[in-house]
C-alpha cells in the first residue's frame, strides 16, 4: 500500500474524517443516555416537589428559571394556601463555586431571619437590603441573590395570578413574558428575558 503525502488536502479529508467520526459516536452516546438523563430529572423534580410542600397536602409546587450571574437556574418554590414559602430546592445552577452556589441554602438558614424567607408570606416584592429590600444578599454574590429573588417573586406571582388549583398545581395562566408548562402538578415558569441592573 502506498503512503499518503503529507499535503494540506490530505490533512483536512482526515481531519474531517475523524470529525465526523468522533461527532456520530457523540450522538450515538448521547440517544443512549437521553432516556436516562430525563428519567433522572424528572426523579429530581419529583423530589424537589416532596421536599418544597414538606408534607402540606393542600401546597403548590412551582418551578421557575431565570439567570443568574453564572447563566440560568431552576428554582422549584412550595407554597401552601395562603401563599407562605414552604420551601424551595434549586434543581440547577452555574453560579460560581463557594459564592452564587450558597444559594441552595443561604435562604433557608432558620438562625438568620433577615436572610431566611421559608414561612415567610410571600408579596412578590422580595428583595435584597442592597436595594431597599429586607433580605440580605449572599455576601458578593448580590447579582445571584437578586436573580434567586426575582424567581421566587416569579413563582409567587405565578401562584397568585395563575388560577392556581392547590391540589393540582394547574394553572390556566399565560404570562406575557414568561412560558408556563404544567407537569406532573408543578407548574414550570421559564423567563425569556432578564436584565441584570
Amino acid at each position: 500500500m502506498e503512503k499518503l503525502q503529507s499535503s494540506f488536502k490530505n490533512m483536512a479529508l482526515s481531519l474531517t474524517i475523524i470529525s465526523m467520526v468522533a461527532a456520530g459516536a457523540l450522538a450515538g452516546v448521547y440517544m443512549l443516555t437521553l432516556g436516562n438523563i430525563e428519567a433522572q430529572k424528572k426523579a429530581k423534580q419529583e423530589a424537589a416537589k416532596l421536599a418544597v410542600l414538606d408534607g402540606h397536602e393542600d401546597g403548590v409546587a412551582i418551578e421557575t428559571s431565570v439567570d443568574g450571574f453564572g447563566g440560568p437556574f431552576r428554582v422549584m418554590v412550595g407554597f401552601d394556601a395562603d401563599g407562605n414559602i414552604l420551601g424551595y430546592e434549586v434543581l440547577e445552577h452555574q453560579e460560581t463555586p463557594g459564592l452564587g452556589s450558597h444559594i441552595e441554602h443561604w435562604f433557608k438558614n432558620a438562625d438568620k431571619p433577615n436572610q431566611n424567607i421559608i414561612g415567610r408570606k410571600a408579596d412578590g416584592k422580595f428583595a435584597v437590603s442592597k436595594d431597599g429590600g429586607e433580605i440580605d444578599a449572599i455576601t458578593a454574590a448580590t447579582i445571584s441573590s437578586r436573580a434567586f429573588l426575582k424567581a421566587i417573586n416569579q413563582a409567587y406571582a405565578e401562584f397568585k395570578g395563575g388560577d392556581v388549583e392547590a391540589h393540582t398545581g394547574a394553572s390556566q395562566l399565560q404570562a406575557v413574558d414568561s412560558t408556563v408548562v404544567v407537569e406532573e402538578e408543578v407548574i414550570i415558569v421559564e423567563e425569556t428575558e432578564v436584565s441584570h441592573e
